[in-house]
């Protein structure tokens, strides 16, 4: 069904990716069996397994080395309720990195969430049952100058509103460098095209977004909590985030017109922003 060049099980998987977006292969469906598949495509079995794998990577499929055709997986619960950050992110993030041209765009206070959720995927990257050829990350962060909503000192106005300020802005800079480095060393492990670009939020961002290869949005309020912190210097008493546990929100194109008009409107937020921010953020 290709001609004389091969499919390989990247684009087997984009193709069968593309029939559970377009809603062809129904949740709960079985596919064809691999030989069938591969009679289809026109290639070898092996180069099928690898696609199937990459689909179940991605939540797309199950019951993938059960002896029997897979089936579409149903949808992952943060789709329909939502779930902690920190749980919710990372399959996400795997559905993503499954895509040729990887696209994350995201606004929050730190990028503390974004690196653990970044994980697998990097994981699966190198294993080599993800192969992206291109990622574009675009992070926004609070500038290091602007008065923050949060964290800030429970005693306002007293010496540890800039010791609380500080804790802040180490955990920006050094998160950020980490997530940097993660991304962009995977131009000479695996000669991927590699753009990682911070810019300084001139305000206290009251929500965390990402967006997906511009097809799915997801969102959480922040939730604050008093603490306390204990430093070289003594204890910090704060107002902080728990960005972690905060309940993320995910809105797919797939899942609808509602879904679809909130991703769209999303993302055009988050360019505007983007254009009229000019300055890149120092992550020093």
């Amino acid at each position: 069904m290709n001609g004389s060049r091969r499919l390989t099980p990247h684009e087997i998987a984009d193709t069968l990716r593309e029939r559970i977006r377009a809603g062809e292969l129904r949740p709960g469906e079985r596919l064809p069996t691999q030989a069938e598949l591969a009679g289809k495509f026109g290639v070898e079995r092996g180069a099928v397994r690898q696609a199937l794998r990459v689909l179940q990577d991605a939540g797309l499929l199950a019951d993938v080395s059960r002896g029997r055709p897979p089936r579409v997986a149903e949808p992952a619960p943060a789709r329909g309720e939502p779930q902690p950050t920190m749980v919710a992110l990372a399959p996400r993030l795997i559905e993503a990195f499954s895509a040729p041209h990887v696209r994350i765009d995201a606004a929050c206070l730190t990028a503390g969430s974004l690196i653990p959720a970044l994980g697998e995927p990097l994981r699966l990257v190198h294993e080599g049952r993800l192969r992206p050829e291109r990622i574009d990350a675009r992070i926004l962060l609070p500038s290091r100058d602007i008065n923050l909503a949060f964290p800030v000192s429970v005693d306002a106005g007293s010496d540890e509103d800039d010791a609380v300020h500080q804790r802040w802005l180490a955990m920006r800079n050094a998160q950020g460098q980490v997530l940097r480095h993660n991304l962009q060393a995977l131009r000479g492990t695996h000669d991927i095209d590699v753009h990682v670009t911070f810019r300084a939020l001139p305000f206290t961002p009251p929500v965390k977004l990402y967006l997906l290869n511009g097809v799915e949005a997801l969102f959480a309020h922040y939730m604050i909590t008093r603490r306390a912190e204990r430093t070289e210097h003594g204890t910090l008493e704060m107002y902080d985030t728990r960005g972690s546990e905060s309940l993320l929100f995910s809105f797919a194109q797939r899942a609808g017109q509602r879904d679809a008009a909130f991703v769209e409107q999303s993302q055009k937020w988050f360019d505007a922003l983007w254009e009229t921010i000019t300055t890149d953020l120092t992550l020093s």
